[in-house]
């Protein structure tokens, strides 16, 4: 069963130091300033933090889930994904990897892969 927005919030709202705002009338989820998890507005697709240096793998790898944001967001640590596509356990995964690339790494330590 593909995975839903509030799905994806009870695993981000959970997690130290992250909260929920509304930019736009796009969900998007935040460490400080820093946008690590958002939504488009239709909320079909999840963008999250991810290295630059291996995004083109991903998306090479599986295109039918991944796709590169657009082109004026290439600069940052940024892939999106299409929610359709995801399985509970591999957006649980995804979200747990972009919030560590975000908190300090003692924060990261904190939680354990739920």
């Amino acid at each position: 069963m593909p995975v839903t927005v509030d799905d994806v919030r009870r695993v981000a709202k959970g997690l130290p130091r992250s909260y929920e705002v509304l930019v736009h009338d796009r969900v998007k989820f935040r460490v400080g300033s820093i946008v690590w998890l958002a939504f488009n507005r239709e909320e079909t697709e999840m963008g999250f933090a991810f290295p630059k240096e291996e995004r083109q793998a991903l998306v090479t790898s599986e295109p039918d889930v991944f796709h590169l944001p657009r082109p004026s967001d290439l600069r940052f640590n940024w892939v999106e994904a299409r929610l359709d596509a995801l399985d509970e356990d591999r957006m649980r995964e995804l979200v747990l990897d972009a919030w560590r690339m975000v908190v300090p790494r003692k924060v990261a330590q904190t939680v354990i892969d739920r």
